[in-house]
């Protein structure tokens, strides 16, 4: 009871701790409509089970031991979100805020972004690997270490799903996107940062 009340909390804490994986579904949301970011959560959901996946067979231990490993993973993510923030930031396209018409963005690409954003999201790697770390071991039966995964994906694509509900809805999507010029260099401003943080902040797994 312990184990799983330590993995809900810990689960809860991560997921609303804002960070690229926040961006990009709200980035998703005002630019593209609710598909897109409903999408985009999805792939962030997606996302978590590639972590909890490598985890459960063992290289998440080698990740959390290897600092080089880690670094490469670290410093992949960090392109990836400086790339889209600075597509997002330099964007000189204006959108309608028809939620019904086409949102411009595919639906692959939607969901791509939001998987490749936790994919390579340090963040979300430190988190699943020292989750099952500290709460996994070997009397663990193999059922309920597959369950704590899903609840992971299940939490983030819940939030996440929120989020874009949220930010996709027409009276403040029409806000937003009426200053959409400010509003796309403060999103891609906050994803640059987070990618720069990222490759250059110190190892402390």
């Amino acid at each position: 009871m312990n184990e799983i009340f330590a993995v809900a909390l810990i689960t809860i804490l991560a997921v609303i701790s804002p960070g690229a994986d926040f961006a990009m579904v709200t980035r998703n949301s005002y630019l593209y409509g609710r598909k897109a970011g409903l999408l985009a959560a999805l792939g962030i959901a997606l996302g978590v089970q590639i972590h909890v996946m490598y985890t459960m067979l063992g290289v998440g231990l080698i990740i959390s031991q290897s600092p080089t490993l880690f670094t490469v993973i670290k410093i992949a993510g960090a392109i990836y979100l400086i790339y889209i923030g600075y597509t997002t930031f330099t964007s000189k396209s204006k959108l309608d805020i028809d939620l019904s018409a086409d949102s411009g963005l595919s639906p692959f690409s939607a969901l791509r972004n939001g998987f490749l954003t936790n994919v390579l999201n340090p963040k979300t790697t430190l988190f699943v690997v020292s989750t099952y770390t500290q709460v996994v071991n070997p009397s663990t039966p193999l059922a309920q270490q597959i369950g704590y995964g899903l609840f992971m994906s299940l939490a983030h694509g819940i939030w996440f799903a929120l989020v874009a509900l949220f930010f996709s809805h027409q009276t403040l999507r029409s806000a937003m996107i009426n200053g959409q010029s400010v509003l796309n260099k403060i999103i891609g401003s906050a994803l640059l940062g987070l990618g720069v943080s990222l490759a250059f902040a110190p190892l402390t797994h």
